[in-house]
């Protein structure tokens, strides 16, 4: 696999996930929840096949008993992928194996990458840098003659991480026009490995960036792991940073429409559904994550103080996360903060952009959009905030081609303290390359608070600005989501148990699919529970108000309940499926589909 730009290769601490195959050789697979989110932000994800100590000499040697035993366990692994829907293999036999099992060796490493290229178009296997041809375990920390046989055989190698300054150029000559399969290998803990890893990571990369090869980061989970200070969140997006300083990475995105992002991270402290608070249980679902923005600022002058970080703590508008901004910004000077770089070609048909913003006072928050035609000819649009009109055309006409004032949007079933904004906007022949936040103030500096309904006054440099998402579609990709009628919803594997003060507990998995056997429409479905009381037993001459229990979030047509505790008087419960949209756009509750389940022994 030849490539022409250096690329990151970053593992995780290995997962403590296991599969038996029919010899129990160990393999380390991704969790599904994982697979899933990054294949939605457009990266690769391998499983590991490893081979370690004293039991993995005795596997290896089953595995590479013949050529046709090594074929086999390469096509059951390349099956495995298939199936599971990761993107290939890393390679580590850390054993020594016979001189004369070197053959069969090759064979297995050949046919997984044939294999594997076969059945998962893009696919890699990645050799590490472990046992040599002449079969010992001798880490050789670069690219040399006594393990490029394997290089050659595979689509790269994820070198040692105990390398010299030499190394990695010394590496690149010897792979030739492959030079950027070869991935110099870097431990953020830091043993024995170049530069020291932890901070000072940034040494190594400086040195694969200048000699023209490409990285493998294991254990970023170091900043976690070790409980970096002041809190995770600072040191995580300072430890990022020392990376994209070093090799200026950024993720393209938006590629295709529909594009959404609501910020979330995968964990957070509440949860949230058109701005309406629907948990507020701390969580964390790595598969919930969403495009993070490529947090760097731009300002017009230093006199904007602002810090803009993705904020879980905040009230969200969807989801658990929220970009805020935060700081002092004088009334004639506008911020702007870099979100996402785009490869969006447009075509005939409008684009659309949704986003919602919350914020006090005066601060106001709108887009920035750059596009770029065929011939490099550039032009920029500023989807401004509510507000004046008149001083907002005059206030940004010399800093944009155009300024649209998006409509404002009313919502229903949305809380009144966000405020939603839509814009259409035709580029025939342009693609969309860049997304910034622009925030900025109007005069006067008074103005009155909708939610308290009085006057308050502001600070003339103090803002607030949180953006809650951004959608971008093509209206020919409307949200109609299918009727509840249009479900076939089941639970499996129901069962009952008693619990304490007479209540019951039940596990059961939800099943569902659309009658007419389409698959894979929605990226997620939110889970409820209503639990109806019996009537006998309810108060007279009230009505009942049922309000639904957020349980959680699945990705695909099933989700398992467990341990449900059901109060002693309820007769029945309701679980409600509520369909996302690849938008971000919600079914309405009373429109989604449900299964009813009568409480057993009421």
């Amino acid at each position: 696999m030849c490539s022409c730009i250096s690329r990151i290769l970053w593992l995780l601490c290995r997962l403590p996930v296991g599969l038996t195959l029919p010899t129990s050789m160990e393999l380390r697979l991704v969790t599904s929840s994982f697979s899933i989110e990054l294949y939605f932000i457009y990266y690769k994800v391998l499983g590991t096949f490893i081979m370690e100590w004293d039991e993995g000499k005795f596997l290896a040697n089953k595995l590479l008993s013949s050529k046709d035993s090594a074929k086999m366990y390469a096509e059951r692994l390349s099956e495995l992928a298939a199936a599971l829907g990761f993107d290939g293999w890393l390679v580590n036999m850390e054993v020594s194996v016979d001189v004369g099992q070197i053959p069969n060796l090759e064979e297995f490493v050949s046919h997984l990458t044939q294999s594997m290229h076969s059945l998962v178009p893009e696919s890699l296997v990645i050799w590490y840098d472990s046992v040599t041809v002449d079969g010992k375990l001798n880490w050789q920390d670069q690219l040399n003659e006594k393990n490029k046989p394997f290089f050659d055989i595979s689509d790269g190698i994820f070198v040692n991480y105990t390398w010299q300054e030499n190394y990695p150029k010394q590496s690149a000559e010897v792979a030739g026009y492959r030079k950027f399969d070869v991935y110099m290998g870097i431990d953020v803990f830091g043993r024995n490995t170049y530069g020291g890893g932890q901070w000072t990571t940034n040494l190594a990369l400086d040195v694969i960036k200048r000699d023209n090869v490409s990285a493998a980061i294991f254990a970023p989970g170091w900043v976690y792991e070790t409980k970096q200070l002041p809190d995770f969140q600072t040191a995580q997006n300072r430890w990022w940073g020392l990376v994209e300083r070093s090799w200026d990475i950024s993720q393209n995105y938006p590629l295709t429409l529909p594009f959404y992002s609501n910020f979330d991270q995968g964990h957070g402290y509440h949860i949230s559904v058109d701005g309406k608070q629907i948990s507020q249980t701390p969580w964390n679902n790595i598969s919930s994550q969403s495009f993070q923005p490529l947090l760097e600022f731009f300002g017009e002058s230093t006199a904007g103080n602002l810090e803009v970080v993705v904020d879980l703590k905040v009230q969200s508008y969807n989801g658990g996360g929220n970009l805020t901004f935060n700081g002092t910004l004088d009334d004639d000077i506008h911020f702007s903060a870099r979100l996402f770089e785009g490869k969006l070609q447009l075509a005939d048909s409008p684009v659309h952009f949704t986003f919602s913003v919350k914020s006090n006072g005066s601060s106001l928050l709108g887009l920035s959009l750059e596009f770029t035609s065929a011939v490099r000819k550039q032009k920029s649009v500023l989807l401004a905030s509510w507000g004046d009109s008149l001083m907002t055309m005059t206030r940004f006409v010399r800093h944009f081609d155009n300024v649209i004032m998006p409509r404002r949007v009313t919502k229903l079933e949305t809380e009144p303290s966000w405020v939603i904004l839509e814009s259409s906007i035709a580029m025939e022949g342009y693609m969309l390359t860049k997304i910034h936040a622009v925030c900025y103030k109007l005069r006067p500096e008074v103005h009155k608070s909708e939610r308290q309904g009085k006057t308050m006054a502001f600070s003339p440099t103090e803002y607030h600005a949180v953006l809650g998402h951004l959608a971008i579609d093509s209206r020919t990709q409307n949200s109609n989501f299918p009727p509840s009628t249009s479900w076939l919803v089941d639970g499996n594997y129901i069962e009952w148990s008693s619990g304490s003060h007479g209540s019951r507990k039940l596990n059961v998995k939800l099943v569902w699919k659309l009658k007419d056997g389409k698959t894979h429409l929605f990226p997620k479905y939110y889970i409820y529970v209503k639990k109806q009381p019996n009537l006998s037993i309810a108060e007279p001459n009230r009505s009942l108000q049922l309000v639904q229990e957020y349980l959680g979030v699945a990705e695909v047509e099933a989700f398992y309940v467990s341990d449900l505790v059901v109060s002693s008087g309820t007769s029945r419960i309701k679980f409600i499926i509520q369909v996302c949209s690849l938008d971000g756009a919600f079914q309405k509750l009373e429109e989604s589909p449900s299964l009813d389940l009568d409480v057993q022994g009421s």
